[in-house]
């Protein structure tokens, strides 16, 4: 194996695979490989799939057979010798995805990570290993919360050894990781799996039971992502709000904002993935008033009739919800909020659509992703009867959709007059012709919730990777334009 061999990594689905793609590229990089940008230079296409609804999983194999075309092509220029499938597609599906795609030169699930470059250089070499057969990674660690840590389980973005130079911290605990996203903005991953059962959700099958990552090892990856340039860390689990439950310590995730604020050069931490029915005050408290912890709060509601979010195994009703917002908004009353909504569950009265529709008219929410129902393979909602077809379901996901749109379009217009901070991406042209700044506001988080545009008051580049304070003076959508009032400048908190 020498250095010169190249790979090429596909990252598809969340914020989550994004970390797990980057301990994989670090893993390879302390192999002996080099990770490039262009595929059609890469010896090696690795593609971390995405499982989660259907048509995620129809753009991981897509993407896969994208990979096996350019080996194909091999011969007429390209240098692609292997693809492999690695995510959670590859994980939940294993072998039956092996037999269904043969284009694929191997199938790796999440307990290949630890030597993805010794299996890699192996399948460059010729060898085809056999895909894993798939188990419900939930019984991999024990049922009490408090005894998991100490099982020792092998899993994707928790790994820690030592590497060389340049590709984690110098001291203290030491992440494999290696960015991939040169960007002012990274994800931070504190925990994996859940120990939800929600019926509709068969993520925990394949992510497995909940397991926090140590504070100490989280701050230092945070430490970690300033020296390589990021300002906003956006801290991501299948479930945040649960961090610390097998850890002994319920109100750890509190302590853990408060000691990432400490971070030097952080300016912004965000919190993803909160269940609602877990948001308990000090927590809300302490998203609020704690220095550079953002008030923005990603609540999955899912749904609002009580007796959908039954069926969901879920909890909850109009009342409680909007009490929550009101409490977060009585001690930030420009927070953040986003969520996302399923319509057409099974059992779904016109009634129960009306109960959410009512709902996210009153809520005021900032972004709202609205998804159809769908069967998942093992899940308990596929057993549940008052089944609508698919014709019915798309009707009711598009009829709420075109109201979220015009919710989060109203919301944004709300904003007009506001001061807010915006953290530069970049800049590109404006609507009118001159180049704006591009960025998000601390209500918007990374690729879903959309953007701030500032019209520079000067010449000269964007200032980018650095917060601006800005007057809010238009919206488009859920977008929003904005004149700058002040630059931090650099080294600024």
């Amino acid at each position: 194996m020498t250095s010169l061999t190249a790979v090429h990594l596909v990252t598809l689905g969340c914020a989550r695979n994004e970390v797990d793609s980057e301990e994989l590229a670090g893993r390879l990089a302390d192999g002996g490989f080099r990770l490039v940008d262009d595929p059609e230079a890469a010896d090696a296409v690795l593609v971390n799939t995405c499982g989660f609804v259907e048509s995620a999983k129809k753009d991981s194999v897509d993407e896969l057979l994208a990979a096996a075309d350019l080996k194909q092509s091999a011969g007429q220029g390209g240098r692609a010798q292997a693809v492999v499938a690695v995510g959670c597609l590859a994980e939940r599906y294993g072998h039956e995805l092996a037999e269904s795609l043969p284009e694929a030169d191997a199938v790796l699930g999440f307990d290949a990570y630890g030597t993805i470059a010794e299996r890699l250089q192996a399948i460059l070499a010729g060898e085809r290993p056999a895909a894993h057969v798939p188990r419900d990674r939930r019984t991999l660690l024990p049922i009490s919360p408090v005894d998991r840590p100490a099982a020792g389980l092998a899993v994707p973005g928790h790994a820690t050894p030592d590497l060389p130079a340049g590709l984690a911290p110098a001291a203290g605990p030491r992440p494999v990781r290696r960015r991939l996203d040169g960007g002012p903005s990274g994800p931070l991953k504190i925990a994996s799996g859940c120990d939800r059962r929600c019926s509709f959700c068969a993520i925990p099958t394949f992510r497995g039971a909940y397991l926090s990552r140590p504070p100490a090892e989280i701050v230092a990856e945070a430490q970690w992502l300033v020296e390589q340039g990021v300002r906003e860390v956006f801290l991501v689990s299948e479930n945040t709000s649960a961090y610390g439950k097998d850890l002994a310590d319920l109100r750890l995730l509190e302590k853990l904002l408060v000691e990432l604020s400490g971070v030097d050069g952080l300016d912004w931490i965000r919190v993803s993935y909160l269940q609602p029915a877990e948001l308990r005050p000090g927590l809300v408290e302490v998203m609020t008033s704690t220095p550079r912890v953002l008030p923005y709060f990603d609540l999955s509601f899912q749904h609002a009739a009580p007796g959908v979010l039954r069926r969901m195994r879920r909890f909850g009703d109009p009342d409680s919800f909007l009490g929550l917002l009101d409490r977060i908004r009585t001690l930030s009353p420009r927070a953040g909020v986003r969520s996302n909504v399923i319509c057409g569950f099974p059992g779904e009265t016109e009634a129960d659509l009306a109960v959410l529709t009512d709902f996210l008219s009153a809520a005021r929410l900032d972004a709202i992703g609205v998804f159809g129902y769908s069967d998942e393979d093992g899940t308990e909602a596929v057993r549940l009867d008052g089944h609508l077809d698919e014709g019915e379901i798309e009707a009711r996901r598009s009829a709420v959709a075109d109201l979220a749109d015009e919710l989060v379009a109203q919301r944004a217009e709300e904003r007009i007059g506001e001061t807010v901070s915006v953290l530069v991406l970049g800049e590109t042209d404006g609507s009118e012709g001159p180049r704006v700044w591009e960025g998000r506001a601390e209500h918007q988080a990374p690729e879903v919730d959309g953007t701030t545009v500032v019209v520079p008051d000067r010449d000269g580049p964007a200032p980018v990777g650095r917060i601006v304070t800005a007057r809010v003076v238009a919206s488009d959508g859920v977008d929003l334009v904005t004149e700058p009032l002040a630059v931090a400048g650099a080294g600024d908190r």
